[in-house]
């Protein structure tokens, strides 16, 4: 049976109570979006909650429509302490794209205004740093601190792609946020890559001797 809204935000803030009872004052979720795109940065959030009682809906973020995620963000940002953490293409082509993530994840975690003493990383690896540290896979799913960091970087990420697409209209950035759709494929094809494509990913590398669009 599927849960509620009320009943998913009750087992998500049990399951960031488990580590509370063990002594950790200060949990951060930490979470990215925009590992698969062909376009676009990696952008990652850390989120300390100190008030659990939100009204917005608090799930993974792909589960979540654009409004209910926009909801919580204003909320997380509320309620919550926040870093975000930004690579942009040149940054994954150089780097690679693990690299780029962990290295988002780190500045994300930097820029919180207070130091948690324990982390909760979604997925199966964790970024170098000083902090308690718990990997955590399909996170964004069990923990409240993971959710409400996966809203914080995709919404983020989002409105980055918006951007993008005033100034890239050809693409279609604010529909497709750069991931590999047909009609992403199809201006690829047209236009070749742009100055935010990937160069590293397929299609985009093997388009990389055509003109690159400034």
């Amino acid at each position: 049976m599927k849960k509620s809204a009320s009943e998913k935000k009750s087992l998500l803030r049990q399951y960031d109570q488990v580590f509370l009872d063990q002594g950790f004052r200060s949990l951060a979720g930490v979470d990215e979006a925009g590992r698969g795109p062909l376009a676009g940065p990696v952008v990652a959030s850390a989120v300390i909650v100190r008030d659990f009682s939100f009204s917005a809906r608090i799930d993974d973020s792909k589960k979540m429509s654009a409004k209910d995620r926009i909801a919580a963000y204003d909320q997380i940002l509320e309620k919550g302490l926040v870093g975000i953490g930004v690579v942009e293409p040149e940054g994954i082509d150089t780097l690679n794209i693990f690299q780029a993530t962990m290295k988002a994840m780190q500045d994300a975690v930097g820029k919180l205004k207070e130091i948690p003493d324990c982390l909760l990383i979604d997925g199966p690896y964790t970024p170098e740093l000083p902090h308690k540290r718990f990997a955590i896979v399909n996170g964004d799913a069990l923990s409240f601190s993971i959710a409400c960091a996966s809203i914080v970087a995709k919404v983020t990420r989002d409105r980055m792609m918006e951007y993008y697409d005033e100034i890239y209209p050809e693409y279609g950035f604010k529909k497709h946020k750069g991931y590999g759709t047909k009609e992403h494929f199809e201006a690829l094809r047209k236009n070749g890559p742009c100055r935010i494509h990937r160069r590293s990913f397929e299609p985009v590398k093997s388009l990389c001797d055509s003109s690159l669009r400034t």
